[in-house]
């Protein structure tokens, strides 16, 4: 046992884990310290000197947020002359610095431009889901832009087409600790197939968590795994350690079992509420408010946390909205959104675009319909409406020959100019914050609505991590040059950067977001709700699939919390699930 582990008590099979050598899967359900061995791991092989100066210990998660509560638990299990020996990344992460390094051998080009995920919503929006990989592949071959979907499967061909690389990457991390192994997908397998030929592959996996067959999870992939590197299996079981003392864990397993009807559970709660409509959301008002009344009074340094979990993103932003007023005898409740990046991006674009300013109004005017047009196309992640695609090829075609039929779309064209000649009769003071704000009011004051979601859209930028440097990389653009001309690009190159980020946010506070979203992270209390109509947990039409996801789902909900779980769902048309 290492000096790290002394005050952590393990039991013989995390004894033995922490001995073991070669390939090694770990399974365990939620809170049952998958992650807590695996850096002991890590700081074992590091004092037991199994790893060189120069070589590191690699871990690998999917989320930016995760990886960041990773780091965070490793300063406080591991010793602090181990944590220089231990990279934690993203996938993403990972593949992006392989390609970096090697991709030339793949694609033939020393320098790729990257495509970040809202410049791609814009340019796949209106092809079918199974267009998107070969078009990507097409922009990469013939214009050097790379996608971020396609990292995994380009790192994936230099290991696989250069045994020589693989060799190199796994001698510099002789231990890879792989977190949420279920969750990958084939290109994501194939990195770690191929990697693990020349370095020992530490899984982390719980297969009743795997809710992302949507991208490519599978459930073959612990048993392609075990065929593969016949990795010596240790088994936490339902251990819990996040929620001991309550039945959230059990009830999350019985939900999987079908067995959790009509028991009692300590510290899970179903509240179903008796009216429909706009109402039903007081229901989840009310009880994120008791949650923080709760949680106000058993912490006193105010270091709590609440998730707020519902089924859908549009769906998300109207319990936002909600939230956000007061309403029904019930306050507002201030609350982060954890929200996908294409709409605040896009709009933050437009508006830089009007903040760099123009020659003329109308030079102006037709910017701001060309960066309309891409808001509208990829602000829902590249699946814009019928409608949208359809007005956005009209406003394509003015932009080419000046002409654009039907009176709606002429007055959209009418409300564009005066929008641009409202923002070109502003005059900048210098000061970022106030100067994008005069910008963000004048399209929330627009007579169409199209222009007034570009300003809703920018409200959400703040959740993107990146104001602060938005605001100094432009405050110094307007020290040198007196004016906001290089606007767009120093938006472009602050979100990207966004992409690559360790995520330092806080949890804490109430934080609303969908339940896909909220998988790897914890949260004191975790209020779960459906709508009467609108967000359901299960759809009407569900195949016999979308229930056993769904039902997954839910578990990965509920199994977020520490301490208690409420279900908010309608009395008359109950969640079946429930």
């Amino acid at each position: 046992m290492t000096d790290a582990t002394a005050t952590i008590s393990l039991c013989p099979q995390r004894e033995a884990l922490l001995d073991a050598g070669g390939h090694l899967l770990v399974r365990g359900g939620p809170g049952s310290g998958k992650t807590t061995i695996a850096l002991l791991k890590a700081d074992a092989e590091v004092r037991q000197n199994k790893l060189e100066a120069e070589q590191q210990a690699l871990f690998l998660s999917f989320a930016r947020a995760t990886t960041a509560r990773v780091m965070e638990q490793a300063r406080a299990v591991v010793q602090r002359s181990t944590l220089g020996s231990l990279v934690v990344n993203t996938y993403h992460g990972f593949a992006w610095s392989l390609i970096q390094s090697y991709g030339y051998l793949i694609t033939g080009r020393r320098v790729l431009h990257l495509l970040p995920p809202p410049e791609a919503a814009v340019r796949l929006s209106g092809m079918p889901k199974s267009a998107h990989h070969s078009e990507l592949r097409r922009l990469l071959a013939e214009e050097g832009l790379l996608g971020f979907d396609l990292f995994a499967g380009l790192a994936a061909d230099v290991l696989e087409r250069s045994p020589r690389v693989a060799g190199l990457v796994g001698d510099n991390y002789p231990l890879v600790i792989l977190d949420e192994f279920q969750d990958t997908n084939s290109d994501e397998w194939r990195m770690v197939s191929a990697l693990g030929k020349y370095t020992s592959i530490v899984a982390l996996a719980d297969p009743d968590q795997r809710i992302y067959e949507f991208r490519g999870a599978d459930p073959a992939r612990i048993a392609e795994l075990i065929t593969l590197f016949n990795p010596r299996v240790f088994d936490f079981g339902t251990e819990n350690n996040r929620s001991s003392g309550t039945d959230i864990t059990t009830y999350g397993n019985d939900l999987l079992a079908g067995v959790h009807r009509g028991k009692a559970y300590k510290n899970v709660r179903v509240s179903r509420y008796n009216y429909d409509g706009g109402e039903a959301l007081i229901s989840v008002k009310y009880a994120v408010l008791a949650a923080i009344s709760r949680l106000v009074k058993a912490h006193e340094k105010g270091q709590w946390s609440v998730a707020v979990l519902v089924s859908s993103k549009r769906f998300m932003l109207e319990v936002s909205g909600y939230l956000s007023t007061t309403s029904d005898r019930a306050k507002a409740i201030h609350h982060d959104v954890l929200l996908d990046p294409e709409g605040p991006a896009l709009a933050a674009t437009l508006i830089a675009g009007l903040l760099e300013g123009a020659a003329s109004h109308e030079a102006l005017a037709n910017r701001l319909t060309a960066d309309l047009i891409s808001h509208m196309r990829g602000r829902n992640g590249g699946n814009p409406s019928q409608a949208d695609l359809k007005l956005s090829a009209a406003l394509a075609g003015y932009l080419e020959v000046g002409k654009i039929r039907g009176s709606a779309r002429s007055g959209l064209v009418d409300t564009i100019k005066q929008v641009a000649t409202q923002c070109m009769a502003l005059t900048p003071d210098g000061n970022p914050e106030s100067d994008w704000l005069a910008v963000r009011r004048v399209l929330l004051a627009a007579q169409h609505d199209k222009l007034k979601l570009v300003g809703e859209d920018a409200r959400f930028l703040r959740l993107l991590n990146r104001g602060a440097l938005l605001r100094e990389t432009l405050a110094e653009q307007w020290r040198l040059r007196g004016d906001y001309s290089d606007a767009s690009g120093i938006v472009s190159a602050a979100l990207l950067q966004e992409h690559f980020s360790s995520s330092t946010r806080s949890w804490t506070g109430v934080n609303l977001m969908t339940i896909h979203k909220s998988k790897g992270k914890e949260f004191d209390e975790v209020v779960i709700f459906e709508g009467s109509r609108r967000g359901r947990l299960l759809r009407g039409d569900a195949t016999d699939k979308d229930t056993a996801q769904a039902v997954l789902a839910l578990r990965v909900g509920v199994t977020r919390a520490k301490s208690r779980v409420t279900i908010v769902t309608p009395d008359w048309d109950p969640c079946p699930l429930l």
